[in-house]
């Protein structure tokens, strides 16, 4: 079994001649836990972690809108991802936490908040770490997930943040988690 270890955002290895190497040939991946399963976005993506707080609702919007919130004069729409999943909802505690992030679209990037049940870790992951998703078949996307990794005997599903959140109507992934947790029990 592989083991991924957590670094700071500003790690770097000694080698052996004496010079300092930053770890380019891996990426971070700020991992959260939404029914727990651990997931994961590129923490380059990731501009602030909140906690949870009220949204201002926005009238005839689908249920995985919350709202909106005001992050320092910029208007933030906020998901909640575990509808998106279709996940059962839950009541928002005190760990819940809303991960603002900058998504990158083709009329150029907008700031979105996603609502999850916790902040697990940060991971530095090189490209050999993820494996593919499965192929689930046609009637299923997997256009959202970058790659599963391994670490420390669970399986982190590593999102495409940019494609998930890049849509005009976000798409019900219900049916991709629950096959993927089928493959991943395998």
């Amino acid at each position: 079994m592989q083991t991924v270890t957590a670094t700071s955002a500003d790690s770097s290895e000694n080698m052996s001649d004496g010079s300092i190497s930053t770890m380019n040939d891996s990426n971070q991946y700020l991992t959260f836990i939404m029914a727990n399963e651990e997931y994961g976005v590129d923490i380059l993506c990731v501009q602030e972690i909140r906690g949870w707080e009220s949204a201002t609702p926005i009238p005839n919007a689908p249920p995985n809108i919350k709202g909106v919130i005001n992050l320092r004069g910029t208007i933030v729409p906020i998901v909640d991802l575990r509808q998106c999943f279709g996940m059962e909802a839950i009541e928002y505690t005190a760990v819940t936490v809303v991960i603002v992030l900058k998504v990158q679209t083709e009329k150029g990037s907008r700031v979105m908040g996603i609502v999850v049940d916790a902040v697990s870790d940060v991971y530095n992951l090189t490209p050999e770490d993820m494996k593919a998703p499965p192929d689930l078949g046609d009637s299923v996307s997997t256009d959202y997930i970058r790659g599963l990794v391994n670490v420390d005997e669970k399986m982190v599903i590593l999102l495409e943040i940019d494609k998930l959140l890049n849509m005009d109507e976000l798409p019900d992934l219900s049916e991709v988690s629950s096959k993927l947790m089928e493959v991943a029990g395998q």
